[in-house]
C-alpha cells in the first residue's frame, strides 16, 4: 500500500492496520520524519513538502519493490505526507 496525502495520520493506527488479522508478521519497522523547530539556529515557522504526482508514487513503488527483493517482507505500507507542515 502506497499513499501520498496532505492529511495528518497516526503511525500507531497505520501499524495496527498493517498487521491486523495476520499471524505471519513477526516484526514491524517504521520511519517517521518530523519537522524540527529550528534549522541552522533559525526558528522554523513551517516547511512545505512538494511532490510530482505520478512520479512520486512510481519512485515509492520502486523503493518498495527494491525492499521486497532485498528482504523477505510479508507486507509494505508507505505513507508520504505532503503539503505545509508546522513544527
Amino acid at each position: 500500500m502506497i499513499r501520498v496525502q496532505t492529511e495528518d495520520f497516526d503511525p500507531g493506527v497505520e501499524i495496527a492496520r498493517l498487521h491486523q488479522g495476520r499471524a505471519d508478521i513477526g516484526a514491524v519497522v517504521s520511519f517517521t520524519g518530523l519537522v524540527r523547530g529550528e534549522s541552522h539556529g533559525e526558528k522554523l515557522e513551517s516547511m512545505t513538502l512538494e511532490h510530482f504526482p505520478g512520479m512520486t508514487e512510481r519512485e515509492l513503488a520502486r523503493i518498495a519493490d527494491e525492499a521486497r527483493m532485498r528482504w523477505s517482507l510479508n507486507a509494505v505500507s508507505i505513507i508520504h505526507r505532503v503539503g505545509e507542515l508546522k513544527p
